[in-house]
């Protein structure tokens, strides 16, 4: 039945795609990255209210205290929350927290969104939904729950193809989870592997309102368009909402698009505003101002030293702000600068390969060895998955050794004994320099699903600050020790096998995962 999803591009055209010339850099230190904020918000912060977080415990932990301490809101993104006792502990939290709200003297302002896909947080009978629902029995005002559906699973697709299967065609992918004003951005699900032996990354933003209010903006936003989870278990749209697979499609898209551009927008236009009212005042006020700050003790913020960019992406809705930059960071990066860049899932489209293959930085590539990719192991069909990855990562390392291009692109394998790995994104070191002063870290693979089907979002996060850019660089140390340079003899290895009918078959369905 699976045969199906080869049909699924000619079911499924694209909406017509929005796209905007791309900038150049400019050639000043960090600030060279500031053309992002032409496409989107701009948010400059203390260096100080960023932390990166390196093991999936700490994330565990860090989301329960973040829980149990919000007082106004609870914003969670994610591609699904899992059914086990870890999981369970995180909705008590929630649960306990919303109580103590309720029992607050005054009326309590608490509110609590989680927006997740709705394919994969529908699988089996214990699901996602089914952990979500006595929390909408017991604060039906103060909780939402969101089910997003992708347009693209419709009609005669969306009744043939399985369970599972069905989730090829596109997810809400996006992980975000927010508490108040602090922000924790990742790449990692609500799930007890992600809790325990699942590596990703994760970076936490502290007290910082207008990034958190841009991204409560963003859930609700896709929310808005999304199926409402009822208390009941059924699903229903909001009033006067086109709906994604029954309602007209183009018409469907067009609004999403609306909604979540009016988001990004509208944001950058209150930062525009902010940074001119701020930072643009004339040499001789901002010297004065400068003074002035300097003699006040305490008196006014510390002038931003971080960047955070907002990229988002969701090609369904016409919307490629993060593959526009991504891009462009690629193209200009400039010889003797070196990128790594890391994927759980290798499977790059092929305008990045293209990129990487074509341009004059060095580039250090980490992806998952087969032992160590979340379908080890899998049965059925999902099985074979692992030698799929191999099979493309072998063909663009053939490629690579073609173009004599094997000392400036090098190809690395995590692997960890009982552990799997989901970490993406990527660092980038100026030339001549030990530190990175750029990262992008979120949902994206730089697969094509990333770029064509899911809905990604990912922060570029720039900073002049040394101590910050310590941190970048011994996370990107961290999860670079525990791999293996690739070469020729690695792909000869006999866990390396790739069957026949699995190399037959990938380039007909690579697009798919």
């Amino acid at each position: 039945r699976s045969s199906w999803l080869l049909l699924a591009p000619l079911l499924t055209p694209p909406v017509p795609v929005i796209t905007a010339p791309p900038c150049s850099l400019c050639p000043e230190g960090a600030h060279r990255f500031q053309w992002i904020r032409n496409l989107v918000p701009e948010f400059g912060i203390s260096s100080s209210h960023v932390k990166v977080l390196s093991s999936p415990a700490e994330f565990y932990e860090l989301l329960k205290v973040q829980i149990k301490t919000a007082k106004q809101r609870v914003v969670m993104a994610s591609l699904y929350l899992g059914t086990g006792l870890l999981e369970q502990e995180l909705v008590d939290c929630l649960e306990e927290t919303l109580e103590k709200s309720l029992q607050a003297k005054r009326s309590s302002n608490l509110r609590v969104s989680i927006l997740l896909d709705y394919t994969r947080g529908s699988r089996g009978r214990k699901n996602s939904r089914t952990m979500l629902i006595p929390l909408l029995q017991r604060f039906p005002e103060q909780v939402r729950v969101s089910l997003f559906h992708t347009p693209n699973l419709r009609g005669l697709l969306r009744l043939l193809i399985p369970e599972r299967f069905n989730e090829t065609i596109g997810l809400q992918h996006i992980k975000v989870y927010l508490f108040d004003d602090n922000v924790i951005l990742s790449g990692a699900n609500l799930s007890d592997l992600y809790f325990t032996n699942r590596q990703d990354r994760y970076v936490l933003l502290q007290d910082s309102p207008e990034i958190a209010d841009f991204f409560t903006e963003l859930v609700d936003a896709i929310g808005d368009v999304s199926l409402q989870l009822q208390r009941d278990d059924t699903v229903q749209m909001m009033e006067g909402m086109v709906h994604p697979y029954q309602g007209d499609k183009m018409a469907y898209c067009e609004i999403a698009n609306r909604r979540v551009m009016e988001v990004i927008n509208s944001a950058r236009t209150r930062q525009e505003l902010l940074h001119a009212k701020t930072f643009h005042s004339s040499q001789q006020g901002s010297s004065l101002l400068s003074q002035q700050g300097s003699q006040a003790s305490g008196g006014l913020k510390p002038e931003p030293d971080t960047w955070i960019y907002p990229l988002i992406q969701m090609k369904p809705f016409g919307i490629q702000i993060d593959e526009m930059v991504t891009e462009t960071l690629l193209t200009e990066a400039e010889r003797d600068a070196r990128i790594y860049l890391t994927t759980g899932y290798f499977n790059l489209t092929q305008a990045y390969m293209d990129l990487i293959l074509g341009t004059r930085a060095e580039y250090r590539i980490l992806l998952a060895s087969p032992e160590v990719n979340g379908f080890f192991g899998a049965k059925g069909v999902a099985g074979a998955i692992p030698a799929a990855y191999v099979y493309i990562e072998h063909q663009f390392y053939s490629e690579v050794c073609y173009l004599h291009q094997q000392e400036r692109v090098q190809l690395q394998e995590y692997s960890r004994a009982g552990w799997t790995f989901h970490a993406k994104g990527l660092w980038l070191y100026l030339a001549g320099s030990d530190l990175p002063c750029l990262t992008l870290i979120g949902s994206p693979n730089f697969g094509y699903r990333s770029v064509h089907r899911d809905l990604e979002a990912q922060v570029a996060i720039v900073t002049e600050n040394k101590a910050l850019q310590q941190q970048l660089h011994q996370e990107q140390e961290q999860l670079y020790l525990c791999s293996g340079v690739v070469s020729s003899s690695t792909f000869e290895q006999p866990n390396r096998y790739v069957k026949l009918w699995v190399k037959l078959v990938t380039p007909l369905i690579k697009n798919f995962f």
